[in-house]
């Protein structure tokens, strides 16, 4: 049974204290389960440029990490009888596309798999409709492909959101948000995890983005670099943003509650009596379905589940030498989350810092991971 001892928490400490000191963030958590109990909870640093420390309970923009909180909704609906995966999109959304058309044969595999041919499109830049869920409706129903459905993986970045989360609209009667809230936050208690800030919460409560050159220190960023981590930060910053419904890109949570996720999904789709999901799903979700040498979206080698990335490509953010059965996701900047079935460990790392170059924050995040299955194997 792989365990972290007293000692093992001290030397993964002064790992995650020492990215702080050295300036590469002003506020982080990481957080790791193992076997179903949370061995670590590290917060450190503070929630903005000038703001309050940060504790485990701060809750951050989580970015696409938000994708698999909707997609095991999906995985819900379809282990319940409501669709299939090979379902055509059309057969639940008829005006999303025309029949006879290329753009018809979209599948729910395709979509949860990011190769339904449309990865981007204008409404990724359409920031004053993305709070308007009829809008979000009328875009997708317009969009072309840009690839062949089924045959070029492209990363989905914001489609993605709104694909999976119209599809469990139509599906269950329930608006996105509140499906993954009733189904998968309320049951596991991640009660610091919403898709976007809801209700009367505040989003000052939120930590602050700070977007930094590459290789600068978040010490003294400034304000408005003229770089795109800076719009990034600036953006998401925003409490419309904040407020609207963008299930790729606008949760919100804690590295304590998105290891939890991780922790039930890696025990076979279950934790403390909870089950998400059943074994045979986790199984087929976690499974590569498309792989790519050249991502038609981020140009680079992807290896994509259903709704989660696998592991077992060389230097991703699983760790310098992972296994293709890892499971997880990467958000905007130093956050990602992985599972891991066969040590039975959920891990997630979470800070309110952006780069121009994201290789900083893959080899960051990359490196505490490593430390972590180093200390598990001892």
């Amino acid at each position: 049974m792989a365990t972290l001892s007293a000692a093992d928490r001290d030397r993964l400490r002064a790992e995650f204290d020492r990215q702080l000191d050295v300036g590469l963030h002003h506020g982080a958590q990481l957080a790791v389960y193992v076997d179903g109990d949370l061995a670590i909870d590290f917060a450190g640093g503070v929630d903005g440029p000038e703001g309050e420390p940060t504790t485990p309970e701060t809750r951050h923009l989580l970015f696409s990490c938000t994708k698999p909180y909707a997609g095991v909704g999906l995985h819900q609906l379809i282990e319940a009888g409501e669709a299939d995966y090979d379902d055509r999109v059309v057969d639940h959304w008829p005006a999303f596309a025309d029949e006879g058309s290329q753009k018809a044969e979209i599948t729910i595999r395709h979509v949860l798999s990011h190769t339904a041919g449309i990865p981007y499109g204008e409404f990724d830049q359409a920031v004053d409709q993305w709070g308007d869920w009829d809008a979000v409706v009328a875009a997708m129903e317009a969009i072309e492909p840009v690839f062949e459905p089924g045959e070029q993986p492209a990363y989905h970045t914001f489609n993605y959101g709104w694909l999976v989360g119209e599809l469990i609209r139509r599906i269950s009667g329930q608006p996105v948000e509140a499906y993954v809230d009733e189904h998968v936050f309320e049951p596991l208690g991640l009660d610091q995890t919403s898709i976007g800030v809801r209700g009367d919460a505040d989003p000052d409560a939120v930590a602050t983005l700070s977007g930094f050159e590459s290789f600068d220190r978040c010490r003294d960023p400034g304000e408005g670099l003229d770089n795109p981590a800076s719009d990034a930060a600036a953006l998401f910053n925003q409490p419309g943003v904040q407020r609207a419904v963008i299930p790729a890109a606008n949760g919100v949570g804690t590295a304590r509650d998105m290891a939890r996720f991780y922790a039930c999904i890696a025990n076979g789709g279950a934790l403390d009596g909870t089950r998400l999901v059943e074994a045979s799903t986790v199984e087929e979700a976690t499974t590569t379905h498309a792989e790519t040498d050249s991502d038609g979206t981020l140009s680079r080698p992807a290896r994509y589940g259903l709704g989660f990335w696998t592991g077992g490509l060389a230097n991703d953010m699983f760790g310098s030498v992972s296994r293709e059965r890892m499971f997880g996701h990467a958000g905007l900047g130093s956050i990602f989350a992985w599972g891991d079935p066969e040590l039975n460990v959920g891990f997630a790392y979470v800070t309110n810092g952006i780069r121009e170059e994201s290789y900083e924050h893959a080899a960051r995040v990359s490196g505490l991971s490593d430390s972590v299955r180093l200390l598990l194997a001892e």
